[in-house]
């Protein structure tokens, strides 16, 4: 009787005790979820981890059975997230991203001169696939530019369907008596559209004036408009002072106003000078009056030093100043030496 009770009373103890060793909350893994999830599990119960969407597992087991120990056994499942295949080369473009794992997104961008055609991004989705297609770079074009009145397009070859890429250029000219405001050439932006498109305006000048002691030549006709051209020229002793022909410019003016001017009557009957880098005799050369604008060296005397150096002296409008320094010998004064023939300081 003593020895039924003892047994009764230990399988009671047994029990108590095997009762209490429950399973506690199983270990969080990272992106993955338990069924069921319960604060504390019986021995025999079943617990079973499975990878969120979008991950996939690597390595241990899925399954596990809550132990009469209460302790649940150890766990190596991994979930880790799906991989995207290669994204590709964007040609004329640029991919930018950091992985192609979920969920992780790239985005595209073009270089200058091209369009983004597709979207501008892509995620990596849940099944390993990417959100959209890739898209492609395509050429930025512009349609035919339009041609300011009174121009011709001069330069201009478009591409089939009479469209230009980006970076291309035409060239305008206008019509005669017509000058151009802006630059003659436009260009195929990276926004599909040309640059500033110039205008051509007509433009009158006023008849040349006739500069004293000269004249002037111009077209025979009652308007002188833009390009006209006008010659001038002087009378005898006279030099032209600025161009021998002038234009009409855009603005309405004459490219310039020559006039003309008188020559210079030489004071000195002796010496020798340089001129144009020779040394000539300045009575011979200069013999009917020295032309406006002419210059010439003057040799002079150092006397300290007992050589030579040159000084300038030009002819403006009938005045030439000579060199103080340059000393005139009378042609009696034969034991006297010419600056000119002393050697240069």
């Amino acid at each position: 009787m003593i020895s039924l009770v003892l047994v009764l009373f230990s399988s009671f103890l047994c029990h108590v005790a095997t009762a209490g060793r429950t399973c506690p909350k199983p270990d969080e893994l990272p992106f993955s979820t338990v069924t069921p999830l319960k604060s504390f599990y019986d021995p025999g119960e079943q617990i079973v981890y499975s990878c969120q969407p979008g991950y996939v597992s690597r390595g241990g087991m899925r399954r596990f059975t809550c132990p009469l120990t209460g302790i649940w056994p150890v766990n190596t499942l991994k979930c880790t997230p799906r991989v995207c295949p290669f994204a590709g080369i964007l040609e004329n473009g640029a991919v930018r991203y950091t992985t192609f794992e979920y969920p992780n997104t790239i985005s595209f961008s073009c270089n200058t001169g091209f369009y983004l055609n597709g979207s501008s991004s892509a995620k990596c989705t849940e099944e390993g696939k990417w959100s959209v297609e890739l898209p492609v770079c395509a050429p930025v074009t512009c349609p035919p530019p339009a041609i300011p009145e009174f121009a011709t397009l001069s330069v201009y070859k478009p591409l089939a369907g009479n469209i230009s890429n980006y970076g291309s250029k035409a060239v305008f000219e206008c019509l005669p008596h017509y000058a151009m405001f802006g630059n003659d050439t436009v260009t195929c932006t990276a926004h599909g559209n040309w640059t500033t498109l110039p205008e051509c305006k007509e433009v009158k000048c006023p008849f040349p004036s006739r500069p004293d002691n000269g004249f002037v030549n111009y077209p025979a006709k009652q308007t002188l408009y833009y390009k006209d051209k006008a010659t001038y020229g002087c009378h005898d002793t006279y030099a032209l002072d600025g161009p021998q022909e002038v234009e009409c410019n855009k603005f309405g003016n004459w490219s310039a106003q020559p006039s003309c001017k008188a020559s210079c009557k030489l004071s000195v009957k002796k010496a020798t000078v340089v001129y144009e880098g020779e040394r000539v005799k300045l009575q011979e050369k200069f013999k009917d009056g020295m032309l406006h604008g002419v210059k010439v060296s003057f040799f002079c005397k150092n006397k300290e030093k007992k050589c030579s150096y040159t000084e300038d002296a030009q002819c403006i409008d009938g005045t030439i100043e000579i060199p103080k320094c340059f000393k005139e010998h009378s042609s009696l004064a034969f034991w006297k030496t010419d600056a000119s023939d002393v050697k240069p300081c």
